[in-house]
């Protein structure tokens, strides 16, 4: 008997240190993980690892727009500072085991383009935000 899927449309949401930029934001991507610790000793065969610490990485891409409140100043408010809070949901803001929300807290975006235009183009910047921790959501509100 074939197994049955879920497949959805894509319709993230996406907030930043509190403020949702889910309109603006055109990708996204979370990579969560630990740190790898050599655990190998003698008699070991092949090297053993334990998991260390949690590792996050998240890329969006966003559509850029200037004023208070807008993805340019978010962005500027957030270079070098370490505890900013992300929330990511793939497909709309209900949690369930086939929407998990990911709450990532005290991570950091190193840098990012303020300005990235070309003539006759939408403005858009990617940003990547590195460190924190992650938790996993699937409990509805």
């Amino acid at each position: 008997m074939p197994t049955t899927k879920t497949v959805y449309l894509s319709n993230p949401t996406v907030t930043i240190g509190g403020v949702d930029v889910t309109q603006n934001t055109s990708a996204a991507s979370l990579e969560i993980g630990y740190d790898s610790l050599e655990s190998t000793t003698f008699g070991d065969t092949g090297h053993r690892f334990v998991s260390g610490l949690q590792m996050v990485n998240v890329t969006l891409t966003m559509f850029m727009n200037y004023g208070t409140g807008e993805i340019e100043a978010t962005l500027f408010d957030q270079v070098g500072d370490g505890t900013t809070t992300l929330v990511i949901s793939p497909a709309g803001t209900t949690e369930s085991a086939s929407n998990p929300e990911y709450t990532i807290s005290n991570a950091m975006l190193a840098s990012f383009t303020p300005i990235v235009t070309t003539v006759s183009e939408l403005s858009q910047v990617s940003v990547s935000y590195v460190g924190g921790t992650w938790v996993r959501d699937i409990t509805s509100p």
